[in-house]
């Protein structure tokens, strides 16, 4: 009777280590995921940030007849098409995330141009609510390098606790993936040429 109580006790406790480690491996995926999606979020809430303060600065720069109408239309659209973009926190793909950073840029460029027509128009540069305005983007701006930062640190421990040994393993039963980055954007390794 012992030499038969002797395996089926090792093995129950195998068994329980096994089970132990699994729902430990579980719990901290599931914890780590939390917090990307805050994360997430965050960056999310960002981005929203400036997309509503776009419509008070084409306001106030619309107010200077003689703008450039082109340039105004452009930020108008790159808006409309970066706030169409949704992408929910458990669908975080490199690819996903590429696409909603290219609206995001777009929308950055529209905005540099706009930034960059105003310095022709020195009522408009002088004129307080458009400089309210263009600190409220700068520290936006600001604001969603920080979430992106802080994300971009949240998916790098997800991922390496996920493709570590024996969690890659647990993983792959729970169906817990690699998440994606923000990546710089095309180009952003080269200095922009300034000209006056």
């Amino acid at each position: 009777m012992k030499k038969i109580l002797i395996p089926i006790a090792i093995i129950a406790v195998i068994g329980f280590l096994v089970y132990s480690k699994a729902v430990g491996v579980y719990n901290t995926f599931v914890q780590t995921e939390e917090t990307i999606n805050g994360q997430w979020a965050e960056v999310e809430t960002q981005y929203q940030r400036r997309a509503d303060l776009i419509p008070n600065l084409v306001n106030t720069v619309k107010g200077y007849a003689d703008f450039e109408q082109e340039t105004l239309t452009n930020v108008i659209e790159a808006r409309s098409k970066a706030t169409s973009i949704n992408l929910e926190a458990d669908d975080l793909s490199p690819e996903n995330i590429a696409k909603f950073q290219d609206a995001q840029d777009q929308l950055s460029g529209s905005l540099s141009r706009l930034l960059v027509a105003v310095e022709r128009y020195p009522d408009l540069k002088a004129n307080q609510n458009f400089l309210e305005l263009q600190a409220q983007l700068e520290g936006t701006e600001n604001r969603i390098a920080v979430a992106r930062r802080n994300f971009n640190q949240s998916v790098q421990s997800y991922n390496s606790n996920l493709r570590t040994f024996p969690n890659n393993m647990f993983a792959g039963w729970y169906g817990f993936e690699t998440k994606g980055y923000f990546e710089a954007s095309a180009g952003s390794e080269n200095a922009p040429t300034v000209e006056f």
